[in-house]
Order: structure tokens, then sequence, then C-alpha cells
């Protein structure tokens, strides 16, 4: 399967999906500077990140360029890529030790949102970024 920036077939309400996915890593980036104590460097620190003070503010300029990558519709499907690791290792450095230490239904509670952007950006990266995009502006 060859993956292209753009396909043909996919409907406009993908652009749904992409604005919330991307709004949401948009948004989060940009609290990581903002409110560094709790979301930020403090936040990386208390759930035991390696180098916090460099980790937390890479992981906050990779949420907001390729969340406004997909907000906008620009080379989605290879923004979605960073955001799928970036959720990936929030999902194991976070949830797995409440899944461990608490048991599965708080684990699924504090999950949903993180699973909810991990299956919305691999939709994204099996279809694209849909019609209302500039990937469709540039790439049809």
């Amino acid at each position: 399967m060859k993956l292209k920036l753009y396909k043909d077939d996919v409907p406009s309400s993908v652009l749904l999906i992409r604005v919330i996915v991307g709004a949401v890593f948009f948004s989060e980036g940009i609290q990581k500077f903002l409110f560094q104590d709790t979301l930020g460097i403090g936040r990386f620190i208390k759930i035991g990140i390696p180098a916090p003070e460099f980790f937390a503010p890479f992981v906050g300029v990779v949420e907001i360029i390729f969340g406004f990558l997909l907000l906008i519709g620009l080379f989605t499907r290879i923004a979605a890529i960073p955001l799928i690791i970036n959720i990936s290792v929030a999902i194991i450095s976070t949830k797995i030790p409440i899944l461990i230490n608490d048991g599965f239904w708080k684990m699924a509670h504090e999950a949903r949102t993180d699973f909810s952007m991990l299956f919305g950006l691999i939709f994204i990266l099996l279809n694209g970024a849909g019609k209302i995009s500039l990937d469709y502006k540039f790439f049809k």
C-alpha cells in the first residue's frame, strides 16, 4: 500500500475528526508552556520522564506544530505520525501505571481522551485530510 499525501475518495466529513484532534493537540502544546508546573516540566517530573526540562518543551512544540498542521490540513498524514508516537508514549508512561496500580476501570476512565486521540490519529493517517484541506488544494 502506497501512502499518498492525498486520497481522492475521502469524504469532507473527515474535517470533523481532523479539527478536533488537531485542536486538542494544539491546545495541549500551548498549555505545556502556559502552565509549566502542572502541565509542562512539573508534570513531566511528577510522572518520572527523564530530562523533563528538555522533553516537556519538546513535546509542547511537537504538539503545537503538528496539531496546527492537522487543523489546516497540510501534510496531514505525515503530521499524524509524530503525534501517534507522542500519544503512545503518554499512554505507556501514564496510563499503564494506573492499570497496574489501580485496575482497568480507573485506567479506562483516565485514558479515554488519550485513546480517542490515538484512534483519531490512526483514522487520519489511514484516510488523510479530506477535501476541505490544504492537502487537497496543493496535492490533488
